[in-house]
C-alpha cells in the first residue's frame, strides 16, 4: 500500500513538472495573432510602359555593371505583364520564372524575398503551400504615393543577385 501511494504520488508530480515545463516554453510564431495587417498596402492604377521600361532600364544597368545575364519584368497592379527584357545569353528558365516573381509580388504585396525568409530562417515550410508562392529574393513591389503600382522581377542569378538587380529598377518608382 505505500509503494502503491509512493508510485502514485511520483507520477502525480512528474505531470505537474512536465505540465509546468511546457507552459514555460515561448509561443510558436506562427500562432502570434498581429494587431494589424502585415503587408496592408492598397492597390492603386496600374504602372504605365513608360515607367516600367524606366525600372527596366535601370535594373539592365545594375546587370550589366556586374557583368550579370537577367531577365528583367515589370507586371502592373492587376498582374498583368506591361514589360520583359532578355539580356543576350540569360537562362531560358529565367524569362518565366522574372515574370513569376513579379506577379508574386503583387498579389502578396510584399517581396518574395519574405517567402524565402519564411522557409528558411522561420522554418515555416507551410509557405511553400500557398498559391503561386516563389520562395526566392528577386520579386519587389513598385509602390508610389502609398499605393502599388506594379513589381518588377528578376531571375538570371543567384537570389541575392537577382534581388541586386531589382532594387535598382524599383528605386525608379517612388
Amino acid at each position: 500500500m505505500n509503494t502503491r501511494n509512493l508510485i502514485i504520488a511520483l507520477i502525480g508530480s512528474a505531470l505537474l513538472v512536465a505540465t509546468e515545463c511546457q507552459a514555460q516554453q515561448p509561443p510558436n510564431p506562427l500562432d502570434v495573432v498581429p494587431d494589424s495587417m502585415p503587408f496592408d498596402v492598397p492597390y492603386g492604377a496600374p504602372i504605365s510602359l513608360d515607367r516600367a521600361e524606366a525600372a527596366i532600364t535601370a535594373a539592365m544597368a545594375e546587370a550589366q555593371r556586374h557583368y550579370w545575364k537577367m531577365n528583367m519584368a515589370v507586371v502592373d497592379s492587376g498582374g498583368n505583364l506591361v514589360a520583359f527584357r532578355r539580356m543576350d545569353g540569360a537562362q531560358l528558365a529565367s524569362i518565366a520564372i522574372s515574370e513569376h516573381k513579379a506577379r508574386v509580388a503583387v498579389k502578396f504585396r510584399r517581396e518574395t524575398k519574405v517567402f524565402e525568409n519564411a522557409i528558411q530562417i522561420n522554418n515555416a515550410p507551410y509557405v511553400a503551400t500557398l498559391d503561386d508562392v516563389v520562395a526566392s529574393r528577386g520579386g519587389i513591389p513598385l509602390i508610389e504615393g502609398g499605393k502599388l503600382i506594379g513589381a518588377i522581377g528578376c531571375s538570371g542569378g543567384t537570389g541575392s543577385q537577382d534581388e541586386v538587380v531589382c532594387k535598382a529598377g524599383a528605386a525608379t518608382v517612388k
